[in-house]
């Protein structure tokens, strides 16, 4: 088994028990415990868990969202691809909105120059790549601005949302499984993520594969809502065929 393939194992395995322990690890996926101790010191790095004596917990146990800064430094090169890869999610003009996010602040650092696109957000990261950009009409949702995020929150955001139609909405995601759909550990979050979802023709989730199968506290929508999940190769092929039997088409860049 490959390291990738053991990190992704341990990490469900810790999500569904609340902790894993380095003993339990070495017998079960066949290895030593000091190749244990480096793929939890692996996934620390990554911000996935936080080591404890003999073993670990998931973040999202320790009621832990990682800041903006930490988040972008996670699965960097995966992100770059699913930025790319969601570029073919693109109408060829219109109406978007990006959503918050570091893969969505990638993706919107990608759009072409070639097209004009009117751009709908919430997120401060995104406006501030797109506010220079002579092809781009941005339009920049307005509320209480969320520090972990960078993203704006709150009835006067819901509001504005309500009266905003666009032909595609690129949304990130905290958690996204088959039973839950997408979550966020913020509700206000999860309040404007909905609108973003009520206010597109068709909805393109970009997350890293690290996302699936983890649950958050806010349910943001169900994947029955969702035209497109944006991925990377590092998705389980079986887990593939669960999401797109829901509804969502699955790319893996």
């Amino acid at each position: 088994m490959y390291a990738p393939e053991r990190h992704q194992q341990i990490l469900g395995r810790a999500r569904a028990e609340g902790r894993v322990d380095v003993a339990g690890l070495a017998a079960e996926l066949d290895v030593t415990p000091e190749t244990v101790r480096r793929d939890l010191s692996a996934l620390e790095r990554m911000g996935l868990v936080r080591r404890v004596h003999g073993g670990a917990i998931p973040v999202e146990r320790l009621g832990f969202e990682p800041a903006l800064a930490e988040r972008e430094r996670m699965f960097s090169a995966e992100k770059e691809r699913i930025a790319k890869a969601a570029l073919d999610e693109l109408p060829d003009g219109g109406a978007i909105i990006i959503d918050a996010g570091t893969t969505t602040v990638r993706f919107a650092d990608l759009l072409p120059s070639d097209r004009e696109l009117i751009v709908v957000t919430h997120a401060l990261p995104v406006a501030t790549v797109l506010a220079s950009r002579p092809n781009i009409t941005l339009h920049v949702v307005g509320g209480q601005l969320r520090g972990r995020t960078l993203a704006a929150v709150g009835a006067w955001a819901e509001r504005s949302l309500a009266d905003v139609r666009v032909d595609v909405a690129f949304l990130g995601t905290n958690g996204l499984t088959v039973e839950d759909g997408l979550t966020t550990p913020d509700i206000a979050e999860a309040m404007v993520k909905r609108a973003l979802v009520a206010a597109a023709r068709r909805t393109v989730v970009l997350a890293d594969h690290s996302k699936v199968g983890r649950t958050d506290l806010a349910l943001v929508a169900p994947l029955s809502s969702v035209d497109t999940l944006v991925t990377d190769t590092g998705l389980a092929a079986e887990l593939v065929d669960e999401i797109e039997a829901v509804g969502p088409r699955v790319v893996r860049a």
